[in-house]
């Protein structure tokens, strides 16, 4: 069963997610929230998988909540997705920045929003090869701020390789074909990046690969990578 909290300003679109996601099984709304700071509140409360947060609201915006719940310890295992009416805008790449799993649009497809769900409960980020293009248009036109000094240094030859390829869109069945190994592997290649980055999800490890610079969307090799060592001691 996947538990899910709703936060949003909007009483008819609580209770339009509500109606949803409880008549779908293996689905349970436990709780909802009006703004931020209730929705922080209600997910310490609940431990949901899935919190749903709406990214403007008063009192407590949906940016400052993600905050919140991806700096405590003890909600590690809740899953953020922002919700908005505006699409790829400003708020949406703050929220991944503060820990969001994902973003869907306000006026998703009810099908879509099940599986995205889904996806989101169990540990993947939802972010689509488009949402990932958005993402390196973003980031494009910003210098990294840092390169080796952001924890690249941490990172062996084939951390690196499936960090850049996953910011690039790529599945991890995909990154498997194309690097020639297992699937299994990938996944773990993107699990040891991830904690040794301090990422909560593919999202943020998405955000950092274009924000340190690890790759770029004017060049297909990393602007990194020469000046980071290879500390692995093999394939």
């Amino acid at each position: 069963m996947i538990r899910v909290v709703v936060v949003d300003d909007q009483a008819l679109m609580r209770a339009g997610f509500r109606a949803l996601l409880d008549a779908e099984d293996g689905i349970e709304v436990v709780g909802e929230a009006a703004d931020g700071e209730q929705g922080v509140a209600l997910v310490r409360a609940q431990l949901p998988d899935v919190a749903l947060i709406d990214v403007q609201m008063p009192v407590m915006t949906g940016i400052e909540a993600t905050r919140r719940i991806a700096a405590d310890p003890a909600l590690a295992a809740v899953r953020v997705v922002i919700l908005t009416n505006y699409g790829l805008d400003e708020y949406v790449f703050e929220a991944l920045r503060a820990g969001a799993g994902g973003f869907l649009l306000k006026d998703t497809d009810p099908a879509d929003l099940l599986q995205a769900i889904g996806i989101v409960a169990g540990g993947e980020a939802l972010l689509s090869p488009s949402i990932t293009r958005t993402l390196i248009g973003e980031f494009v036109s910003r210098p990294p701020d840092r390169c080796t000094a952001t924890g690249l240094e941490h990172l062996t030859r084939r951390e690196r390789e499936v960090t850049a390829l996953a910011a690039r869109g790529l599945t991890n069945e995909e990154i498997a074909a194309h690097m020639v190994i297992s699937p299994f592997t990938a996944k773990t290649h993107i699990s040891r990046a991830m904690t040794k980055l301090g990422a909560r999800d593919r999202a943020q490890l998405v955000v950092f690969a274009y924000e340190s610079g690890l790759v770029s969307a004017r060049a297909p090799e990393s602007r990194c990578e020469a000046e980071t060592p290879d500390r692995s001691p093999g394939r």
